[in-house]
């Protein structure tokens, strides 16, 4: 069998491309600890396609597993032992034993996202767990690019948790329930070759979440570009943004008394609830008008909340991906793309959360031929775009947004041609000497 053969259900016409990354980690894995079978898992990154900032909103988002993943190669051992290795240098190799407590790695040490996951299925399983002997594969190109938001520790997380989950016989439902409690992990575990996949962020009345595949485009590919920025009041932007849509809720909350979310109103008229939101106020005047809110951390007092702008933009947004999703539906592309381009300006200019290097690659993006649609992706104050490109324009649309972004920046941006890929899950076993490139 060869590695192009094992890995077309996964790749596609990418498979012959993955070899030599697969031939190279399993010589690793065999120098690392000897020869014998080794069992692969993987789990994909992803991108929103549209819905940004609803889900804490308990509102509509869209997402797309990608071909970009986390892969881990393992053994079986017959301890609970778990030794850990990663393909990349600067990443030190570590062990520890699967346990309802397992100890922390360092702060911010790549370890703790597996350590997390076999802790977190420790605690849920009554029986003690195996462990195994593993090396991670993650490294980009082909790998999730760190720092892209792309969900690389998402990825990580979730590759690391199909693996014990695996390989101690427990099924899929193990990992589905306990890693898919957030969008990141959602499109992950449950993604689809060629799809996107909504995700109503309002649970049911049985816990569970309402999600459905919808086709992408046929003839077109996701292409991401990072800015490479990382502004540094994200965080304290994030937090705001949160704050504001709060104070949105406990405003209506006056006429609607059972909201908790503003996914609530979402079936209002926005005429309607905008009556109620002012432009701008403070904390401590919504807490002078007896406004109930909870504690909002990192949000002082005399902030400024643009309420009604920012809850303007969740309530569009959460109609602007059931129209995406129509269209998707329908095969109209060039609606599709006009939704992207209206959410980016909704983003922009409702939300803030843009800045000049994203305007910069999404002006460049929309210039070139081929190009649906684009917009910033992400938590916003940096990271990425996605752009919605036909196949053929890929190597244009990369040409000219590089040389754009350089123009003006000085910087060269990453640019990452995606495809819609299938979710996380065993790929299979690899004996000695059975695979060639």
């Amino acid at each position: 069998m060869s590695l192009s053969t094992l890995f077309e259900p996964i790749y596609g016409d990418g498979a012959a491309q993955q070899a030599p990354r697969y031939a190279a980690a399993l010589a690793a894995f065999a120098r690392l600890y000897g020869a014998g079978d080794v069992a692969i898992y993987r789990a994909p990154g992803r991108v929103n396609l549209i819905g940004e900032h609803t889900d804490y909103n308990h509102g509509f988002v869209l997402p797309a597993a990608l071909d970009k993943d986390a892969v881990i190669l393992a053994r079986p051992r017959p301890d609970a032992t778990v030794r850990l290795a990663n393909v990349e240098e600067g990443y030190a190799a570590t062990a520890f034993d699967i346990s309802p407590d397992i100890p922390p790695d360092a702060v911010g040490a790549w370890s703790n996202y597996v350590r997390g996951a076999a802790q977190a299925l420790a605690r849920t399983i009554d029986r003690p767990l195996h462990g195994f002997d593993g090396l991670v594969v993650s490294a980009p190109p082909y790998g999730v690019p760190r720092g892209s938001g792309l969900s690389s520790s998402s990825a990580l997380t979730v590759a690391a948790a199909v693996t014990v989950a695996h390989l101690n016989g427990l099924g899929g439902a193990s990992y589905d329930a306990h890693f898919a409690g957030i969008m990141d992990h959602f499109a992950s575990v449950l993604g689809r070759s060629g799809h996107a996949m909504f995700l109503d962020c309002r649970p049911m009345a049985d816990g569970e979440y309402r999600t459905e595949h919808v086709p992408l485009p046929e003839g077109y590919r996701l292409l991401v570009v990072d800015s490479g920025v990382h502004h540094r009041n994200v965080g304290g932007g994030y937090n705001q943004r949160v704050a504001e849509c709060r104070a949105g809720v406990g405003l209506l909350q006056a006429r609607f008394p059972g909201i908790t979310h503003l996914r609530d109103v979402q079936e209002q008229a926005w005429d309607d609830l905008a009556a109620d939101l002012p432009e701008e106020t403070t904390l401590a005047a919504l807490r002078a008008q007896g406004v109930a809110l909870d504690d909002l951390p990192g949000v002082s007092d005399d902030a400024v909340l643009r309420v009604r702008p920012r809850c303007r933009h969740v309530w569009t947004e959460n109609r602007r991906v059931l129209a995406a999703m129509a269209a998707m539906i329908a095969g109209d592309v060039a609606t599709l793309g006009g939704l992207l381009n209206a959410a980016h300006a909704s983003a922009r200019d409702d939300y803030e959360i843009s800045c000049p290097e994203i305007e910069t690659l999404v002006d460049a993006a929309r210039e070139v031929d081929g190009v649906a649609g684009a917009r910033l992706t992400g938590a916003g104050w940096g990271g990425c775009m996605v752009a919605l490109v036909a196949a053929e324009a890929a190597p244009a649309f990369e040409r000219h947004v590089v040389e754009c972004y350089r123009a003006a920046t000085g910087r060269t941006p990453g640019v990452f041609v995606c495809r819609a890929g299938p979710g996380a899950g065993f790929v299979g076993n690899v004996g000695p000497g059975a695979i060639r490139e």
